[in-house]
């Protein structure tokens, strides 16, 4: 008796911290026998899917008091006749009685054993429920799911060629930028510098990127992709051009006639390029695709209807396949844009030692025009584009935050530094030209084609 009492006392002290007191019953105790029940705290947990077994350590607990419950009734009839001068008298001690006595202590003894390696298996399994029990606390239960979650565009295994904004609202918000001006202004406090208006002005601010699609290929790390802001029929200003620059024969100029096409990466057409082309400073401009022949200073006009190249030039001295390019690289010598006031070509010379050099073309001959030397190094610089006859650079083509850092204006042959915030969401930005139509920077920033809303302070 004393043994499984001290046996009880220890299993109480045990689990005191996840069991309630345990209780005795009274007329058990009055016919020499004493009954205890335990409870197992539940906090609401068990309503959780992966609240663990509690109802199965409580059961196990209610056999373990069962049967300490037994061994203490056999234990006491087993210690009555020494208790008792008269029943040792009647009965007096035989060697069968004193084997049997010895045989019950020896089943009490083994009994006991495996009592203490069932106590210690359960206390691990307790150890265990509990910390189960403070994850799910912590958790507080979340509820499940309902329905299968969206494919995300970032931090999913499988790449997913669609930014999570719908085409449709993609398409509002672009028709939202393109709200005349005029509308703008009558909602613009007088005066403030940031107000837009239907003509030229100064870059003041860009947002944040907006993906229109998804290159599924390593071809697509870097590439070009454009809109004509001048198209000729039967091409409208929704069709849409794109490149995959990476490789040493890049002909492949692909068509995509609307935005849901190019969003699936479904082309209409694949036209053939007559040349190879070299690098990311590709642009349409009415109605023809402008290119940098590979390996070369030869400029291309690509007649997009008649599929056949209508004219080519040479720009003198310009530096070409790795001579000057953008600090990205990419053979990004010779890069052409397009702006409000017709087509460009940004590149340099040896003359420049560097710098950046401007000279406007004749979209019709590819004839230089007039041209223009910076004291911006091009090598120092990731992008480059045009707006209202100002050139701007972006700083970096891989920092996150990075910055559109400086101008230089055709108009007064000056420039200046600038830090307007500007975002490589995906870190490895290889293209950047401003659709004057649309009033946006496109880019292709690390496999995503993206899209920039800007906003031109009054000139």
């Amino acid at each position: 008796m004393p043994g499984t009492r001290l046996l009880l006392l220890l299993l109480l002290l045990l689990f005191g911290g996840g069991l309630a007191p345990g209780a005795a019953d009274d007329d058990g105790a009055a016919a020499g026998r004493c009954t205890y029940s335990f409870t197992v705290a539940s906090p609401g947990e068990a309503g959780c899917p992966e609240a663990g077994d509690g109802r199965e350590l409580r059961a196990e607990l209610a056999a373990l008091a069962a049967r300490l419950s037994l061994l203490e009734s056999r234990e006491a009839g087993a210690a009555a006749p020494a208790q008792s001068p008269r029943v040792q008298s009647a009965r007096p001690s035989t060697p069968a009685a004193c084997g049997d006595l010895l045989r019950a202590v020896s089943r009490l003894e083994e009994d006991k054993g495996r009592l203490e390696r069932e106590k210690e298996e359960l206390r691990r399994r307790l150890e265990s429920s509990a910390r189960e029990l403070a994850r799910l606390r912590a958790a507080r239960c979340p509820p499940r799911a309902r329905g299968s979650p969206r494919d995300a565009l970032h931090g999913s295994g499988q790449a997913s060629p669609w930014d999570p904004q719908t085409i449709d609202y993609q398409e509002l918000k672009s028709a939202r930028m393109e709200v005349p001006a005029s509308h703008l202004l009558e909602e613009t406090a007088p005066g403030r510098p940031d107000a837009e208006d239907s003509g030229c002005g100064e870059l003041v601010w860009v947002g944040e990127p907006v993906v229109f699609g998804q290159a599924d290929s390593i071809a697509g790390k870097y590439g070009v992709w454009m809109k004509d802001p001048e198209p000729v029929p039967p091409f409208t200003r929704a069709t849409t051009w794109r490149v995959d620059t990476v490789g040493t024969e890049v002909r492949q100029l692909f068509q995509y006639d609307d935005a849901e096409q190019f969003s699936k990466g479904y082309p209409a057409k694949v036209h053939i390029l007559p040349r190879a082309l070299e690098s990311t400073g590709a642009v349409v401009f009415r109605g023809g695709l402008y290119f940098q022949q590979r390996r070369s200073r030869l400029l291309a006009k690509y007649d997009l209807q008649g599929e056949a190249i209508a004219v080519e030039k040479e720009i003198p001295g310009a530096g070409y396949h790795g001579q000057y390019p953008y600090s990205w690289g990419g053979y990004t010598d010779i890069d052409l844009a397009v702006d409000e006031t017709g087509l460009w070509v940004i590149y340099s010379t040896e003359k420049a030692k560097g710098a950046i050099v401007l000279s406007k073309l004749d979209p019709e001959t590819l004839e230089i025009q007039r041209t223009w030397e910076t004291n911006i190094r091009k090598q120092s610089v990731a992008n480059a584009f045009i707006i209202c006859g100002v050139l701007y650079t972006i700083s970096s083509y891989t920092v996150p935050n990075a910055t559109v850092n400086f101008s230089y204006d055709t108009a007064t042959g000056t420039s200046r530094p600038l830090s307007i915030p500007f975002e490589n969401r995906y870190q490895y930005v290889s293209m950047v030209d401003y659709n004057p139509a649309e009033r946006q920077l496109f880019a292709w920033d690390s496999f995503h084609m993206v899209a920039y809303p800007v906003r031109l302070a009054r000139a």
